[in-house]
């Protein structure tokens, strides 16, 4: 904590010298010639009435898969999502209950059939009109080159008719709403292309001007059918140090910030800047390498793991209390949260001896365990582009040097290559939004079962996928709830995963701008409502 108190100092001090030694830019004292003419006058009033802001986004990058704004393109669909180009047929509640959006209306005809009625009046950034054959087309092509969609939604065929869009499964996808929601499922006019990753939406701003890992200008979207969105021309910066951010927006280069280091909070608790927080279903967890790791195959080194971080310690200090030590998969509250689960507790001694009913003792005295020659050393991947992972990974290495792991740290922002080489690594620590489309089940096909698009670890469990096959096809939510806290148990007693975190979202702006907002899904950051005074 005396670090984080002397970083902010020095980061204020840093500040007041850059400002006092700054002005160079600024106007020069002095008589200026006045311009009469009429149309210097009428462009000058003009730039006076423009509304621009800039948003610094730690998040906005290639390490995070978020390489344009076209959803059909890996995760791009959350850039597309929140910077207001894109939207989708429905949209989240921040109890994560699903309401109509583009759609207005919907009908589950059958376990196969869903007929979505369109809303009336909605334009492409384009010009088009969304009507159901324009989505018909979007969706057709996100799931010829979208996996993950493919996967989730099981679309076997569409028939349009107006604005009527009916959608027939290969199998009964109760989920299929919720996954529609997901920021793939931006709906965007393919026939406007997608050069340079740019793609028209019928979202309240329209990309004009993309640069992967730098920025991303739009302007408002004058047809947009919510309502004129107020500011004229958005920038998004793409800011990946935490450090650099703070400075940006008290400096002013940005107006507001997204990812920001929870260390550099204090700085903001003013009246100078709005902050607005929401608890998510963020969380920071490490999943196991069943595939090539010598330690990790071994159940022991698993549940020492487990024992061996100190969840409460990491959120009470580490983020400053801005997140809840972590159970299961879910949050608490949730319908199917980790307070219906059972999961490992913080237990150093346990651990100690698990480790040693399994053969792992510290023969020569270095503090580190041995087994049959082999040292105790877990690799752990990580990155920094969410600037608290680096802090996690810290906090473990400390915690399970206790008990005797050694751990050795990769941050890198290359994790994405890194963790395709199963012996590169034993634990890939990561942050993801666990229940994205208000539903369980995208969790466990994304992360858990054999198939999983995300299961680079190779976990396998027949008893999951037996649950999940169950789930793929159970409409009734409660019985979709109870099945995921199964679900949960399964991967917690086969300690596959270790839940350390849960988020609270945070988003930070300068007082003159509003409706800058958190939202649970951690989507819908820039809409129409957002304004700069």
């Amino acid at each position: 904590m005396k670090l984080k108190k002397l970083y902010a100092i020095a980061l204020s001090v840093c500040l007041g010298i850059s400002l006092l030694t700054g002005c160079g830019g600024q106007k020069q004292e002095g008589p200026e010639k006045p311009d009469t003419s009429a149309a210097s006058a009428a462009a000058a009033e003009q730039s006076e009435e423009k509304k621009t802001l800039v948003i610094g986004d730690t998040t906005f990058n290639a390490s995070n898969e978020e390489y344009d704004v076209n959803p059909h393109n890996a995760y791009s669909g959350w850039a597309c999502i929140r910077y207001g180009v894109g939207e989708t047929l429905i949209k989240y509640s921040d109890e994560m209950e699903i309401q109509p959006w583009l759609a207005s209306e919907w009908e589950n005809v059958d376990e196969l059939t869903w007929k979505i009625t369109l809303r009336d009046g909605v334009k492409f950034s384009s010009g088009r009109d969304m009507d159901a054959a324009a989505v018909k087309q979007c969706l057709e092509h996100l799931l010829e080159v979208h996996d993950r969609a493919q996967k989730d939604t099981k679309i076997a065929s569409m028939e349009a008719d107006g604005q009527v869009l009916t959608i027939k499964t290969s199998e009964p996808k109760p989920a299929l709403l919720n996954y529609l929601g997901d920021p793939y499922g931006c709906i965007i006019d393919v026939d406007a292309g997608f050069e340079n990753g740019i793609v028209a939406g019928t979202g309240p701003y329209v990309a004009v001007e993309l640069k992967t890992d730098d920025h991303l200008t739009l302007v408002k979207n004058e047809n947009y059918w919510g309502g004129t969105p107020h500011i004229d021309e958005l920038t998004i910066r793409t800011i990946t140090d935490g450090n650099t951010l703070a400075n940006a927006l008290l400096s002013g280069e940005v107006q507001a910030a997204y990812g920001m280091a929870y260390e550099s909070y204090p700085l903001f608790q003013n009246d100078d800047y709005r902050i607005s927080q929401i608890a998510t279903s963020r969380c920071f967890f490490g999943k196991m390498n069943f595939d090539a790791s010598s330690v990790c195959k071994d159940p022991a080194v698993r549940k020492a793991i487990a024992m061996g971080i100190d969840k409460e310690g990491f959120v009470a200090v580490l983020l400053d209390g801005n997140g809840y030590p972590a159970n299961g998969t879910f949050p608490s509250g949730f319908a199917f949260g980790g307070d219906k689960v059972t999961a490992e507790s913080y237990d150093p001694e346990g651990a100690k001896k698990v480790l040693e009913d399994a053969g792992w003792t510290d023969s020569d005295g270095d503090g580190i365990r041995e087994k049959d020659g082999q040292k105790l050393t877990v690799k752990w991947l990580t990155y920094p582009s969410r600037q608290e992972l680096p802090l996690l990974a810290e906090s473990a290495q400390a915690t399970l040097k206790e008990i005797g792991i050694e751990v050795d740290v990769n941050c890198t922002a290359d994790h994405i290559e890194a963790v395709k080489e199963p012996t590169a690594w034993d634990v890939y620590a990561m942050a993801n939004v666990q229940c994205p489309t208000g539903d369980p089940e995208y969790w466990f096909t994304v992360f858990a079962t054999s198939d999983a698009t995300k299961n680079q670890g190779k976990y396998n469990s027949a008893k999951l996928d037996e649950l999940e096959a169950k789930m793929s096809q159970t409409f009734d939510p409660d019985q979709r709830a109870e099945l995921a806290i199964e679900m949960q148990q399964t991967v917690l007693d086969d300690h596959a995963f270790v839940y350390c975190s849960f988020l609270k979202m945070s988003m930070i702006s300068r007082a003159n701008v509003s409706n800058y907002t958190s939202h649970a899904c951690d989507y819908y950051q820039v809409t129409a409502d957002l304004d700069i005074q």
